[in-house]
């Protein structure tokens, strides 16, 4: 029991299985008696409005009947309850209950009684509105500096600012880059609202930059928007303080000075007007509420910390003044003026009454001090010892001591397992491959079958399999469930396992982790154990038998102590001369198509593993240890070890970092350049968009062709598209080639094996004397049809641009190809704008610079 503990002045239980939060509790004189006295209002989540007006007999008693002033049910949920000006024409104090749709604003009054019963207290609607979206906070205060009344804002769960100005709706803002909301203050001082970003920072927003900025309905700027002064929403000042924030406060010494204090997940922060910290504390406990307020030292302000300690800290500035313990967790602080009861002869008011609540609706108001408590710890009775028992029950333990370390481990008692879990791989492939979805480049990927038994002694809930394999590997299922398992049953399931990419893997081991709830006497609803089982895959899944190398770049020697072993023992399946008992080189093709080779020394006791490749290396020195280690087992030696002598290949392992640092720079770089088309693009479509309402025509400028430029971005298929185009008209050898159509949507091709190939076809049918152009006329311009993203464009074909100057003159092979080059040049078009001539493209630039 601490010595500085909280003093009990009053308090309740509210309600049963109700929650509250920083928000449901407010301290104000809300039926405006004008007594200075301060009532307690408290909302839940279940939408109960509840408010006190304390009045203990004596100090820690409990709520009295009459001390509940009122209690209402709104129905829907209460996230939070402000007091303030809240409606026209008048300045009586008004109460605003904000729901998670609705806003409403009553009026508390109170008829005297002249019975026992007391005063009669009830509330009435002023005004509510509805809101469009989802609210998470408010603040309330006089924005813009208005006089007599206080406008509130509403914080929506998009992270859209809604302004009332008390009955009317005036606008609505969203905060740029906004992710999650965050608390929410208004400060007088300056006109603006803080609050805090999920990116963990805290920013500041200007009333007058909110009223001026775009309407929130319009997400979509406009040009003239873009360019006007003072329309878009900019933030006044940021400050990162590298955390999420619980609460936010704003405390004014004086009307020139105030404080922004921010209440972090382990520190707390007090900012000044502009941004920049006055000094911030480290917590030694996890805070859970917090409230600046005024202290009696000029220049300083006290702060009440509580904490999931259910303690209660006092700071001046950065300085501990006092801790107290509190009977609960509290989730909202205030400090208030509360009434004394008639008994009390020292006043009618007490000042300074600290009022908490807790999330399950404990409602305490006390006080600081420091009375120690009188309780007294009773005598022990008093007896003689006696050493001579000591000493002989102190020898005795020390010889238990003595024989379990002598033993190595504890004694563990035998017991047997609630489940057993078995995995067994099939010793040949499936007969139909599992590799569906493999992206290796061969025709056939092999794929295995595991299956997994389980079996249970006892009955069993909620049992959950999960099977692991290091990637590239991949399963066709990895996640098995049974609500139930009976006693003394037998589960089964089946997989398979298959290489999914191109790379080797790090192991070939496999995990299947099973997790149940096993029920007892005292928890029903069982105790989570967890089991695993380790299986491991054959080395064939992933590679096949190859042609060992001679030379190769990186090389690796292993010694052992023993004499060699023929691979052929070691790798059953793997070598290319079966009838060889001594095999000592052996070549491994992985199914991505590295190779490695093995070779064991005739001489001495040596193992070389060499590669193309320094990364390939790992897997088949792997699987030789542990098949040296199984073969000698099996021989009864178990002296056997395996060294390295050589020197650590770094170089070999830095050359892979540097590559790998390589390819994240050119990712960046092309993040970059997307970023870059991404903003040009969306700055053509703004501008085509406007030319396309105008009512004026006016012509284009080529915003068409550099838009259908920033688009594509694609050379190969850009020019693949042309050479095909030439190749089915002016160059076609036959009927067959001409009626062949193009695709509509240029796609990144897979390989540039068809782009060569039609760059071949193109050069030699010109070496034989093919002549790029479509009629005898050579001044009269052909349209031809070009793929482009989602539509046909058409484009001019003449001579000039695509032959020698002067004329060409067509290799027609027959009437049939004249007939349909005319057909092509006379095609109808959905789109009559695009028929008109058009300068060059790049899709044109691309195709005029194949042909030079």
């Amino acid at each position: 029991m601490s010595l500085f503990k909280a003093r009990d002045w009053w308090s309740t239980l509210l309600g049963e299985k109700e929650e509250f939060d920083q928000g449901c509790l407010c301290l104000a004189d809300v039926d405006n008696s004008g007594s200075g006295q301060d009532k307690i209002i408290v909302g839940s989540f279940m939408g109960y409005l509840r408010i006190f007006n304390p009045h203990p007999v004596k100090t820690g008693d409990g709520a009295q009947a009459e001390d509940l002033l009122l209690e209402v049910h709104l129905r829907d949920p209460i996230l939070q309850v402000e007091v303030g000006k809240f409606v026209s024409g008048t300045e009586l104090l008004h109460l605003a209950v904000l729901h998670s749709r609705k806003l409403c604003v009553y009026f508390v009054s109170g008829t005297l009684g002249n019975v026992e019963h007391g005063n009669q207290y009830q509330i009435r609607l002023m005004y509510e509105h509805h809101l469009q979206r989802t609210a998470c906070n408010m603040t309330c205060g006089p924005f813009g500096g208005v006089k007599g009344r206080d406008l509130i804002c509403i914080q929506s769960m998009d992270g859209m600012l809604m302004v009332f100005e008390q009955e009317s709706y005036a606008f609505g803002r969203f905060l740029p880059g906004s992710l999650l909301p965050g608390p929410l203050a208004y400060s007088s001082r300056t006109d603006s609202f803080i609050t805090v970003s999920s990116c963990r920072q805290v920013e500041s927003y200007k009333y007058q930059v909110l009223v001026f900025a775009t309407d929130a309905d319009k997400r979509e700027e406009t040009e003239q928007q873009k360019l006007g002064s003072g329309k878009r929403l900019v933030v006044d000042w940021t400050l990162n303080i590298g955390e999420q924030a619980l609460d936010i406060c704003i405390v004014s010494f004086n009307q020139s000075t105030s404080s922004v204090f921010v209440l972090g997940e382990r520190n707390f922060f007090c900012l000044k007007d502009n941004g920049q910290i006055r000094f911030m504390k480290k917590l030694d406990c996890s805070p859970s509420c917090f409230l600046p307020y005024c202290s009696v030292s000029e220049g300083t302000i006290n702060t009440l910390i509580g904490n999931h300690n259910s303690m209660l800290h006092i700071y001046q500035d950065v300085t501990l003044k006092w801790a107290t313990q509190l009977p609960h967790i509290p989730v909202a602080v205030k400090v208030g003026s509360l009434h004394y009861s008639s008994s009390y002869p020292k006043g009618s008011d007490l000042k300074g009454v600290i009022v908490t609540l807790s999330d399950d609706g404990h409602l305490q108001c006390s006080y600081l001090g420091t009375d120690p408590s009188l309780f007294q710890a009773p005598k022990v009775e008093s007896r003689e010892l006696n050493y001579k028992e000591l000493d002989a029950e102190l020898k005795e333990l020390q010889k238990i001591i003595k024989d379990v370390k002598s033993q190595g481990v504890w004694p563990m008692t035998e017991r047997e397992d609630d489940l057993r879990v078995f995995a067994t791989v099939s010793p040949n492939f499936d007969s139909v491959s599992q590799a569906t979805d493999a992206d290796i480049g061969t025709d056939l990927v092999p794929s295995i079958t595991v299956k997994v038994v389980l079996q249970s002694r006892l009955a069993l809930q909620k049992v959950k399999l999960s099977v692991y394999v290091q990637p590239p590997l991949a399963l066709t299922c990895d996640h098995f469930s049974f609500d139930f398992m009976a006693p003394e049953t037998t589960r089964e399931v089946a997989f398979s396992v298959y290489l999914k990419r191109s790379y080797t893997p790090s192991e070939l081991e496999g995990n299947a982790v099973v997790s149940y709830f096993k029920p007892t006497d005292r928890n029903p609803d069982g105790i989570p154990r967890v089991i695993q089982c380790k299986f491991r895959l054959p080395l064939k899944l992933i590679c096949l038998p190859g042609q060992p190398s001679k030379s190769a770049s990186h090389k690796l020697t292993i010694d052992t102590n023993k004499s060699p072993v023929s691979l052929l023992s070691l790798f059953p399946g793997f070598s290319s001369q079966p009838d060889d008992d001594q095999v000592n080189v052996m070549g491994f093709c992985f199914l991505g198509g590295s190779r490695v080779t093995l070779l064991a020394s005739k001489t001495s006791q040596r193992y070389r593993i060499q590669s193309e490749q320094f990364e390939d290396l790992w897997l088949i020195i792997n699987e030789l240890i542990l098949r040296l280690h199984e073969y000698f087992e099996k021989q009864g030696i178990k002296d056997f070890s395996c060294s390295f002598s050589g020197s650590m290949p770094l170089q070999e392992y830095f050359e892979l970092i540097d590559h790998h640092f390589e390819l994240r720079i050119n990712g960046e770089k092309l993040e970059e350049l997307l970023s870059e088309r991404a903003v040009q693009f969306r700055a053509i479509q703004r501008r085509l968009l406007t030319r396309f309402k105008d009512k004026t025509p006016a012509p284009l400028q080529h915003l068409d062709t550099l838009l259908d430029g920033t688009y594509k971005q694609g050379w190969e298929e850009t020019v693949d598209a042309a050479v095909s185009h030439l190749l089915k008209t002016c160059l076609s050898k036959s009927s067959k080639e001409r009626a062949l159509n193009l695709s509509s949507h240029l796609d990144m091709p897979k390989d540039t094996s068809r782009l060569k190939k039609h760059i071949t076809l193109l050069c030699d049918r010109l070496a034989k004397g093919g002549r790029l152009c479509l009629s005898a006329d050579s001044a009269a311009p052909q349209t031809i049809i070009m793929p482009g993203p989602g539509r046909t464009r058409a484009l001019p074909l003449t001579s000039g641009r695509l032959g020698p100057a002067g004329g060409c003159t067509p290799i027609p092979e027959s009437d049939l190809e004249e007939r349909s080059a005319e057909q092509d040049s006379t095609e109808p078009f959905t789109n009559h704008r695009l028929l008109m001539a058009e300068p060059p493209t790049p899709e044109d630039s691309a195709f005029q610079g194949l042909l030079e």
